[in-house]
């Protein structure tokens, strides 16, 4: 029961940031600019999730504050960056598609916690 309970609240504890961006890339500069960006977010544990929206899982709240400090502080001068955090239950409940078929979504790696 004790197991149980706790996966159950941890689903609702343990957060995805997602990042949703779209950046000029119209010169070289911005194009490098971009790719950085992109980088930064990779550098940091996120996966591609499609081209311009990254995810990444954190176990908790004080975590997720973290990576949003750290994309903050990385923004580009320009173009428009959104940063939506849901709890991994949300995550679970997304439904995802290729073409018409379901596709299963990705799982949190195993998280140990220290007490």
């Amino acid at each position: 029961m004790y197991d149980e309970h706790y996966t159950r609240l941890n689903q609702y504890r343990s957060l995805w940031i997602l990042v949703f961006f779209d950046l000029p890339t119209e010169t070289r500069k911005e194009r490098k600019i971009a790719s950085g960006f992109r980088k930064k977010l990779l550098d940091d544990g996120f996966s591609m999730f499609q081209f311009s929206i990254y995810m990444r899982f954190c176990a908790s709240r004080e975590n997720s504050e973290v990576h949003t400090k750290r994309i903050r502080n990385n923004l580009p001068e320009h173009g428009k960056i959104g940063v939506m955090q849901i709890t991994d239950k949300q995550f679970g409940m997304m439904e995802l598609f290729y073409g018409k078929k379901p596709v299963e979504t990705d799982k949190p790696s195993q998280q140990l916690e220290l007490f």
